[in-house]
């Protein structure tokens, strides 16, 4: 039993096969020239050793080698890469299983946002006329702490079309601090939510008391193979083409750990990738196929995720820019890369640059969305709650991505014609033009019962003056905070509290 997502049975070829096959030539002959600059020792061994031409050089301060990387050492990794990777959950009912041969699409959280937006109904007096009172959403922007990440998990838990989690609030509380992050952020997580739970490591450190945590909850080491309840993203490659020390460190752990892995590509075109489509979807294709191959020098076979998550730069300050085309060119044409590949894909939709909720955002969302899972790719992140480039998350934004995900689920339904169904519609017809008022509202209500059309939008305002949506998104995201939260047992709490340390003691629930 697991999670269905949404199936995209024709997905949306933007490339050629042609053109395919010649991004994936360009890439390697990037791989060979100018190779990749690797600044960790332990992954140049691993490359010296299976082929790869390695030449020492400096940095500034820091000992790097630049790597030229054999296409024929891309292509054995890629024979070895499992086409089929499995996210565990402390539900099992809501496990994934990526598989770059089929057609689900799956929707996450993400990402490690710096600033909460709280949403609070205020009433507004005119000055001219006391009497006009009105209702309006005030918007604060506070820094994330450790609650507001248990507050958007069990949020997150109670979101239907809300696949996998990946922590969105980056707590900031001060008693956190780098020698803990780590061990508290998964547990908040994987506390109050029972859905997959993916995220990045600050401290390398900090990994073994993380998995230690994930194999106390999965019942054992064996128990957490069989189902990862974690995950976790590397950004490895610094763009361009250059592998970061410490991360590859975590990349080499993770694989031979077993456990699934996101080999995270984030270039901003214009700035650390070319602009355009061709040359971004090259770079990022070659920094993501190195990844790969130091992942599966370290363990053969071990599960591995093709993370593209490119972005475009703004021409008037070089910030990143999400609610362009060229996003939605770059994020398809990858994903494309990663099926041709036959290699879990992770791809990146529903961010926009709208810093507060609203029509901007709405519309900057609902364009990704309505293109980028087209290209089916295994799970798309950044899809809830993320507002201004993921500098904040809104959870009244999160209520209202969830639903328009739903909508974009139902847009994707594969249309049913076919003879059974044209007899039907025979049928019908010959009864209703049979009654005296010929409407089919019996049978539209039938329809609806039974989830053959989408039901109304819930969150649409009711007056004639003012905007009701994020009122109405506010109550939703109160009613659903009011929930139970599904924590884990206090036995399993007290044993990951035995064995794990730095976990803060206000975070156990059951601490008396």
């Amino acid at each position: 039993m697991s999670r269905e997502g949404v199936n995209v049975a024709k997905p949306y070829q933007r490339m050629t096969r042609e053109q395919v096959e010649l991004v994936h030539r360009t890439s390697l002959e990037l791989l060979e020239k100018p190779g990749v600059l690797v600044y960790s020792q332990e992954a140049v061994a691993l490359l010296s050793d299976a082929g790869a031409r390695v030449t020492q050089t400096r940095e500034g301060e820091y000992d790097a080698w630049w790597v030229s990387i054999p296409s024929s050492l891309v292509q054995k990794a890629l024979e070895s890469v499992p086409s089929k990777v499995v996210l565990g959950a402390r539900n099992p009912e809501n496990q994934i299983v990526m598989d770059a041969r089929g057609y689900h699409v799956y929707f996450g959280s993400g990402s490690e946002t710096n600033f909460w937006l709280d949403v609070k109904p205020e009433t507004f007096v005119s000055q001219e006329n006391p009497e006009n009172q009105r209702v309006f959403p005030a918007i604060t922007r506070r820094r994330g702490t450790v609650a507001d990440l248990c507050k958007s998990a069990h949020l997150s838990d109670n979101l239907e079309h809300l696949d996998f989690f990946i922590r969105n609030v980056n707590i900031q509380d001060p008693d956190i601090n780098e020698g803990n992050k780590d061990v508290n952020k998964f547990f908040a997580s994987l506390n109050n939510i029972t859905k997959h739970v993916m995220g990045g490591l600050t401290d390398f450190g900090q990994m073994d008391h993380v998995v230690h945590m994930a194999e106390i909850i999965a019942g054992g080491r064996e128990e957490l193979l069989k189902n990862p309840v974690i995950s976790f993203i590397t950004s490895v490659i610094k763009s361009p083409l250059q592998v970061v020390d410490e991360t590859a460190e975590k990349l080499i752990k993770v694989a031979r750990l077993g456990l699934p892995v996101v080999i995270s590509s984030s270039p901003q075109g214009g700035s650390t990738a070319p602009i355009d489509e061709a040359g971004m979807v090259a770079q990022v294709n070659a920094e993501v196929l190195t990844g790969i191959v130091i992942n599966q020098l370290a363990q053969p076979g071990a599960p591995v995720i093709y993370g593209a998550v490119p972005v475009r730069a703004r021409m008037d300050d070089l910030h990143d820019m999400y609610g362009v085309p060229e996003f939605c060119y770059y994020n398809t044409s990858c994903a494309q890369m990663a099926r041709f590949y036959e290699v879990p894909c992770y791809s990146t939709a529903g961010v926009g640059d709208a810093k507060v909720p609203g029509i901007q955002a709405a519309a900057e969302k609902m364009f990704t969305h309505a293109v980028v899972p087209r290209s089916a790719p295994d799970i798309v992140h950044y899809a809830f709650g993320l507002l201004e480039k993921t500098n904040p998350f809104c959870p009244e934004q999160a209520v209202l991505d969830n639903h328009h995900i739903g909508m974009v689920k139902f847009l994707y339904r594969e249309p049913r014609v076919d003879e059974s169904e044209m007899e039907r519609v025979k049928e019908i017809i010959e009864e209703v033009m049979q009654t005296p008022h010929r409407l089919y509202s019996r049978y539209t209500r039938r329809l609806l019962r039974s989830g053959g059309i989408f039901p109304t939008y819930p969150f649409e305002g009711e007056g004639d003056d003012q905007d009701e949506t994020l009122l109405k998104a506010h109550e939703k995201v109160q009613e659903i905070m009011d929930r139970p939260r599904q924590h884990l047992s206090e036995a399993i709490c007290r044993e990951i509290y035995a064995q794990v340390p730095g976990l803060l003691p206000r975070l156990n629930p059951y601490q008396v």
